[in-house]
């Protein structure tokens, strides 16, 4: 990457920190910007993974208040988060990658879908959670699992994801929601990084660029991102995601 490449992917992190503050699909910035730089798709999907890991650390430190009495949770539902993010991150590096070529572009697909329907799914949520188990059973368990497996493989809106899960399965309010989530995205973030630092090919370059960014989100993205009306927002989110489609499919 040039200079300023590398500039433009860490301010699409920044970026990225501010959208995750408030619908949760930051990665649908900072994919689409590595391969718009010309790094290849997976690679460009491990590197994203990995530079993401310092931006999910300072989301979950920041609600570390919600977190009190949420460990015992935390750990169950970690262990599938960690396990599904391993079964993800696998998949990614052994399948062959035109299957990547092929699966992701649906995935994009589908992450600009939950995007947009985010406030019909919370309004749901409200209305749903004073009938929620108030452990989430084995079928959230279930649910993480697979939400792991996806963030493994690659990771856009699975914030998304687990929000929906959790408010579907848990009693509990959304900000306690919300700072659950965080851990488990952290969770499956720092387990596919992991991997990916042992047996992938990684672009260094693009993982400083991505961290520099996410992490200065973490601590600034929120507060412009809070000030821009959330409906602005996912219209970027779905412009970009399509731009990233017709990347993936017609190069």
């Amino acid at each position: 990457m040039t200079g300023w490449e590398l500039v433009g992917v860490c301010a699409a992190g920044v970026a990225a920190g501010g959208i995750n503050a408030v619908v949760g699909s930051g990665s649908l910035i900072t994919f689409p910007s590595l391969v718009a730089v010309g790094i290849d798709p997976v690679v460009a999907n491990v590197s994203n993974s990995i530079g993401l890991v310092p931006g999910s650390f300072t989301g979950a430190y920041g609600y570390r208040a919600e977190l009190k009495g949420q460990r015992d949770r935390l750990i169950r539902l970690g262990m599938a988060s960690a396990l599904g993010s391993l079964v993800g991150g696998v998949l990614l590096l052994y399948l062959d990658p035109d299957v990547f070529q092929v699966v992701v572009p649906i995935l994009i697909g589908l992450a600009c879908v939950l995007v947009v329907v985010q406030p019909k799914l919370n309004g749901w949520l409200a209305a749903r959670r004073e009938h929620a188990h108030p452990h989430g059973g084995l079928g959230l368990w279930l649910g993480v699992l697979a939400a792991g497996i996806y963030g493994g493989y690659f990771g856009a809106a699975q914030g998304v994801l687990l929000i929906g899960l959790l408010g579907s399965f848990l009693d509990d309010g959304l900000q306690r929601v919300n700072a659950a989530k965080n851990v488990l995205s952290l969770i499956v973030n720092g387990v596919a990084a992991v991997l990916f630092i042992a047996i992938a090919e990684v672009d260094w370059w693009a993982v400083l660029a991505v961290a520099l960014g996410a992490m200065a989100g973490g601590f600034i993205g929120a507060k412009v991102g809070r000030r821009i009306p959330a409906p602005v927002l996912r219209g970027v989110i779905v412009v970009v995601g399509i731009a990233a489609i017709i990347k993936l499919v017609y190069g």
